[in-house]
């Protein structure tokens, strides 16, 4: 499982995650919020299996 997501891409997966999360735990969203979980952990593992898929890389090689 090499790192594939990074900088801005991880920091946004983040943010998007927590906002889900935390609409739906405040009830404007309703359960499909919960999605939410998908980029947050991607965004702090650095890694997205779809990405691999699709051969995209947006961490910086060097």
């Amino acid at each position: 499982m090499k790192a594939n997501v990074g900088g801005v891409d991880r920091i946004l997966r983040i943010i998007v995650g927590l906002a889900l999360i935390a609409a739906t735990l405040a009830g404007v969203l309703p359960v499909w919020g919960w999605i939410g979980v998908i980029p947050l952990a991607t965004g702090l593992v650095s890694f997205c299996p779809l990405y691999t898929l699709l051969g995209i890389c947006t961490k910086k090689q060097g």
